[in-house]
């Protein structure tokens, strides 16, 4: 039922939280109650000065009578029962429902969206749980100083007589072992805590290394004009990061660098207006190597082009850099689905892959995948070649159009609601019976 012919369903509900009879409303927009019935029931239409009196009587602006529920409201419904698919809820009556029972629809939209941090959450801490470096030495460290106590809890613990100074000593050993043990909790704690904060401290370098390049939004206007060197950037760090992160970013940046030289922004802002985000397109024109071309799309600004996530892998299939998007997450540690065309990439060397692909989001939204594995390193005769894969993530746009169908993808195997995947690893955590479905 389309929007406007819901007023009176709209005056009915606030008739009723007024605690107004039927005929007392009547009586006082002058109007009879029959007729009153049928504006309610949305078989007459109301506006002008009738709408007014209503809306005077109701003490509500008309407004509030006429455009019902807000359009956030009504889209965040839309958006729960898109998700829901299969629980049969009647999209086509979801104005209906927020401008009669708007409480309930602020409720239910409320519900979906914390359920929806809920999985985030639960997707990042399961990552953190499966590969996290820091997690582990903090519980190998917690079994440790518990079973040192515990040792020394049951020698004190045996008959017979011990000399006061050894227990002493065993006294001091417990007492140590326990304040070292509330503090390893405590941090374990607190690193928790901060599971969804990008600016948290991180303890592996390769977090330190994304932490600093997500702050900077994957761009660094220094080196694109050539007026910083990447030592510089690196150096400014030094007290922040661990050896091996700067390491590892000033490798990075001086890739970065080397990428500014050889295909300048403006030169590629140029091929964009023309050539669109394709990157293969995009390397044929500019003769630019297309993992180039990948790595500098994803640092355009998103005054030239819409934000383009990016993932890189090693011949061994492990992310070494990282460029999530709001609805395309990746996981920080190890690697990623399966399925993703990154991966078909390394099985292919040199041939290029385009695609879309959708994750189990809320939204469903779906994204083109380009992928391409190239040699890391100089060929050599008599010598496997190491390989490195790009995957470039471009926001989906006519989807509603297409023919081709996505290509179900996820994060990790253990936070994969799709049953029945031919690339699944491992059982997934969550509820097969409603919880995300694919």
């Amino acid at each position: 039922m389309p929007r406007e012919t819901l007023t009176g369903s709209r005056i009915r509900e606030r008739r009723i939280m007024a605690g107004l009879k039927q005929a007392e409303l009547a009586r006082q927009a002058n109007i009879s109650a029959s007729y009153l019935n049928l504006i309610e029931h949305n078989r007459r239409r109301i506006g002008g000065k009738l709408l007014l009196d209503i809306a005077q009587v109701l003490d509500v602006e008309p407004a509030i009578l006429t455009e019902g529920a807000e359009a956030t409201l009504i889209a965040a419904l839309r958006e729960a029962a898109a998700h829901a698919r299969d629980h049969g809820a009647e999209i086509e009556r979801v104005d209906e429902f927020a401008g009669r029972f708007p409480g309930w629809a602020r409720l239910l939209a409320e519900t979906y969206r914390r359920s929806g941090a809920l999985e985030r959450m639960v997707e990042t801490l399961s990552d953190r749980l499966t590969h996290d470096p820091h997690l582990a030495e903090a519980l190998h460290e917690m079994l440790s100083t518990v079973t040192a106590i515990r040792s020394t809890s049951s020698i004190l613990a045996e008959p017979g007589e011990i000399p006061t100074g050894w227990q002493r000593r065993f006294h001091r050993n417990i007492h140590e072992d326990s304040a070292r043990l509330a503090e390893t909790a405590r941090t374990l704690v607190s690193y928790l805590d901060a599971a969804e904060d990008a600016s948290a401290d991180r303890s592996a370098p390769q977090e330190e290394v994304d932490a600093v390049l997500a702050d900077a939004d994957h761009r660094f206007e220094a080196l694109e004009s050539g007026a910083t060197a990447p030592e510089d950037i690196v150096r400014d760090l030094s007290e922040t990061s661990s050896h091996t992160a700067r390491t590892m970013l000033e490798r990075t940046l001086a890739r970065y660098a080397e990428d500014a030289r050889a295909v300048p922004l403006d030169t590629l802002t140029d091929a964009v207006s023309l050539h669109g985000t394709d990157p293969f397109e995009l390397a044929a024109h500019l003769g630019a190597e297309p993992g180039r071309v990948m790595r500098r799309l994803a640092a355009l600004p998103e005054a030239v082009a819409p934000a383009m996530g990016l993932a890189i892998c090693d011949g061994a299939g492990a992310l070494t850099y990282r460029k999530p998007l709001p609805d395309f997450p990746m996981p920080r540690f190890g690697a990623g689905c399966p399925l993703w065309p990154l991966y078909h990439a390394l099985s292919q060397p040199m041939q290029p892959i385009a695609r879309p692909v959708a994750q189990p989001s809320r939204d469903r939204v779906s994204f083109d995948a380009f992928a391409i594995a190239v040699p890391s390193g100089p060929l050599v005769p008599g010598v496997l070649p190491l390989y490195e894969a790009h995957m470039l993530i471009v926001p989906r746009a006519g989807a509603e159009g297409a023919t081709v169908e996505p290509l179900p993808v996820g994060v990790t195997c253990r936070i994969c609601p799709r049953d029945g995947c031919a690339g699944r690893r491992e059982p997934s955590i969550l509820a097969r019976d409603g919880g995300l479905s694919g």
